[in-house]
């Protein structure tokens, strides 16, 4: 069986330093990991060390009561 694979690439017009951070620090990680705009991420950690582990929460935004 073969292996199917998917590259996806990209280009950001920003500073590497600021791109970095963006993806990387759980702070801003919460603004942009949820599946759609009706989720939302509360939630993050991330550990960039060897042996470290990433992990987010995402949660469906709750509807307004009637």
């Amino acid at each position: 069986m073969s292996a199917n694979r998917i590259i996806v690439e990209t280009v950001v017009a920003a500073r590497l330093a600021t791109v970095w951070d963006c993806w990387t620090n759980p702070l801003h990680i919460t603004k942009w990991t949820f599946a759609s705009p009706d989720w939302h991420a509360p939630r993050a950690t991330n550990d960039l060390r060897t042996g470290g582990s990433f992990s987010t929460r995402m949660a469906a935004n709750l509807l307004p009561s009637s």
